[in-house]
């Protein structure tokens, strides 16, 4: 697992052993990144200068790709304690830890944003049903901005995430499938 794009291109990641955490597949991100970068409701300014949040965040694949292409900053969520390592250990052989905050903690209990985030990655453990309560707890302490981003992996099988909103974008890659749609006024919608 590597760093596809951006100023740590081909930078090694480490994931923790054993099949607690699935880091999102190199060939998965780069599609994803391909797709915010050229649809035609993305472009370079959906990531570059955006704070990010990285929910459910393992090694923390999807924030240090983001970072790595432009982003501003990154708040990662992560509970799992070989995550954690994996994740602090790839924030510092990355040079990025000033560019991050890591929550040692459920994104489903999350603090108070400080400020919110105009791009939300969740990637969590497959059919719990945990996208829309993530996302819920998100938007009530204010870690979605009005009009962000948001894009979740879910198991190929599952339905969307969330109901009511204008699905985006929609991509299957292996056992993964991508959603991407914009926040509402309730940033979760």
């Amino acid at each position: 697992m590597r760093i596809i794009a951006g100023s740590r291109r081909g930078r090694v990641l480490e994931a923790p052993e054993g099949s607690a955490t699935r880091p999102t597949a190199d060939r998965v991100r780069q599609a994803l990144f391909d797709m915010l970068f050229h649809a035609p409701w993305g472009g370079r300014d959906c990531v570059e200068g955006v704070r990010i949040l990285d929910g459910f965040a393992g090694t923390g694949a999807l924030g240090l790709e983001a970072l790595s292409r432009g982003a501003a900053f990154c708040t990662f969520f992560e509970v799992d304690r070989a995550a954690l390592g994996a994740l602090r250990a790839n924030l510092a052989g990355c040079r990025m830890r000033e560019m991050a905050q890591v929550f040692a903690g459920s994104v489903l209990r999350p603090k108070r944003a400080v400020e919110a985030c105009g791009l939300v990655f969740l990637d969590p453990p497959y059919g719990e049903g945990l996208p829309a309560r993530a996302l819920a707890a998100l938007s009530g302490a204010g870690w979605i901005a009005p009009g962000a981003l948001i894009v979740v992996e879910t198991g190929r099988e599952e339905a969307a995430p969330v109901e009511n909103v204008e699905i985006l974008a929609e991509r299957v890659h292996g056992a993964a499938r991508l959603w991407v749609w914009r926040a509402g006024g309730d940033a979760a919608e």
